[in-house]
């Protein structure tokens, strides 16, 4: 307990040390939500990361997909590194820097705002924005409660709290680049964490062939694999079907989630670009295949605590139980693994809600003339206030909220994805586009939330279903609706004709004339 104890403290005043120190880049509003735009590859990489990957991956997502599909899951870990993290990189990273710098914008809003010369759009993301982070921001507590009772027995109210508190700290303090700084911290807890995990479960088991061994002896459950045994460590598993929809929605649902996406407006340079690209994947591999890898055994650790008394199973409780075996100074390491991940997800997601409610909804709509002071001001105000709510919506989730954060992925994504990407290389997106793109990705998803209206039964499957509509929406709307004008579209495409100075310690000497 002493170990565990003392690890806490050391990462909570570690945490709080990076807030103090970051207080010099958070004068301004460009950095305290972007960090001047001057961000390393490093940094902007472990951000990218630890954003993507909360304690609802590791503690949620991991049980309950390993426990359906085996150690098949592993590609759902796969997929968030080579889509959700390679190609989101390759395909938005340099054009998203360039593009966004250009327009100043500062908020996926904001871009919408001014890539298509709407005000409207604006407003409209911004409340999207807002309505479906919030709600988001409350799930990253849930994989806690369990982990520190089994660590602690300290009430999961107090685990809640004292974790928001420390978050608001440091963010309020240094902004962004607290928030990235941190974010490298706990991405490198997050990495070793993950890895001496899975070692000490193969370890216990008997090694690899041996945890495999035992795996494929159980039979399935799943009724189209009549009983077999040895579907848990199948290639494609149990269900490949929904396996894809899994890997869909947690992999491509990144590229239009605004606190993922707007890391790439924060990065230095073109050349920091490719290297975050690199250093994202390798962290994406370690971390999202790790934790699907470790979940594929959870039927090993089928004990009563995993099974609810209506016969269902307590997916939440399967990684809990599974490293509830380990020794003492394992599971510190574990309740650092999944704070880090809880914090790194909080300080992004707040960070994003706050600025985005200040900068595109309060700025020149509600309050005019609203100077840099007073807008850092307020989104220090509305982070505390989105850490509030959070808190009290993670304490006593009604049912409907409960719905809406296992669907804002599908939300987010399928309303923003397409007219952001298209966005960024097609001058032909129109207006008309935008708004089909948002009602189709709002619409389905929401729709599909009420028994009497639900038309696909699994509500990842349809957050899976509204991002490939948008993308296809997005085209075919805008082939048969009024273009934006061509000095319009001209002056947003000439960003990529700008000539990009290179900064001098990255330059290459000119040959000398001999």
């Amino acid at each position: 307990m002493f170990i565990k104890i003392l690890l806490l403290v050391l990462f909570f005043a570690i945490m709080i040390s990076v807030g103090i120190y970051s207080r010099k880049h958070a004068t301004n509003v460009n950095d305290f939500v972007l960090g001047g735009r001057k961000v390393g590859p490093w940094l902007t990489a472990f951000a990218y990361g630890t954003s993507y990957f909360s304690a609802v991956v590791f503690v949620g997502y991991a049980g309950q997909f390993g426990y359906k599909y085996g150690m098949s899951s592993t590609w759902i870990g796969l997929g968030n590194a080579f889509i959700g993290s390679l190609l989101a990189w390759v395909v938005l990273g340099r054009r998203t820097r360039i593009m966004t710098k250009f327009l100043d914008a500062k908020t996926m809003p904001d871009y919408f705002g001014k890539r298509y010369h709407s005000k409207a759009l604006r407003i409209v993301a911004a409340v999207i924005s807002f309505v479906f982070l919030i709600p988001y921001t409350s799930s990253v507590y849930n994989g806690l409660s369990r982990l520190f009772g089994m660590a602690f027995n300290i009430p999961y109210t107090v685990c809640v709290i004292v974790m928001a508190a420390l978050t608001c700290v440091y963010v309020i303090l240094g902004g962004y680049m607290a928030t990235a700084i941190n974010d490298f911290i706990q991405g490198i807890i997050m990495l070793g964490g993950i890895t001496a995990v899975i070692l000490a479960i193969l370890n216990q088991n008997g090694g690899l062939n041996q945890t495999i061994m035992e795996l494929a002896q159980i039979p399935s459950d799943v009724p189209v694999t009549m009983g077999q045994p040895g579907a848990f460590t199948a290639f494609l598993g149990t269900d490949p079907l929904n396996l894809l929809g899994v890997v869909v929605l947690t992999s491509l649902g990144t590229w239009g989630l605004p606190q993922m996406v707007q890391k790439f407006y924060a990065i230095r340079d073109e050349r920091a670009v490719k290297i975050g690209t690199i250093i994202s994947t390798f962290f994406a591999i370690i971390i999202a295949g790790g934790c699907y890898f470790l979940g594929g055994f959870g039927r090993l650790y089928d004990t009563e605590a995993i099974h609810k008394a209506d016969g269902g199973i307590a997916y939440d409780a399967i990684i809990p139980s599974m490293l509830s075996t380990l020794p003492d100074v394992l599971i510190g390491v574990v309740i650092m693994l999944v704070l880090s991940a809880s914090m790194s997800t909080l300080a992004s997601l707040v960070l994003t809600s706050s600025s985005t409610l200040t900068i595109d909804l309060i700025k020149d709509n509600i309050v005019k003339d609203m100077d840099e002071k007073k807008q850092v001001i307020s989104m220090r105000i509305f982070l505390v206030i989105f850490i509030v709510i959070s808190v009290v919506m993670a304490l006593d989730p009604p049912t409907f909220i409960a719905q809406l954060m296992g669907i804002s992925w599908g939300a987010l994504a399928g309303a923003f994805l397409a007219p952001f990407m298209y966005g960024l290389y097609w001058k032909g997106v129109t207006r008309a586009a935008v708004w089909a793109s948002f009602i189709c990705g709002i619409g389905i998803t929401v729709i599909n939330m009420f028994p009497a209206t639900k038309f696909i039964q699994s509500p990842i499957n349809a957050g899976a279903a509204a991002m490939i509509a948008g993308l296809i929406v997005v085209p075919v709307v805008s082939l048969f609706t009024p273009k934006m004008e061509e000095g319009e579209i001209k002056f947003v495409f000439d960003c990529y004709k700008e000539k990009h100075m290179v900064e001098q310690q990255y330059a290459l000497p000119e040959e000398e004339n001999k």
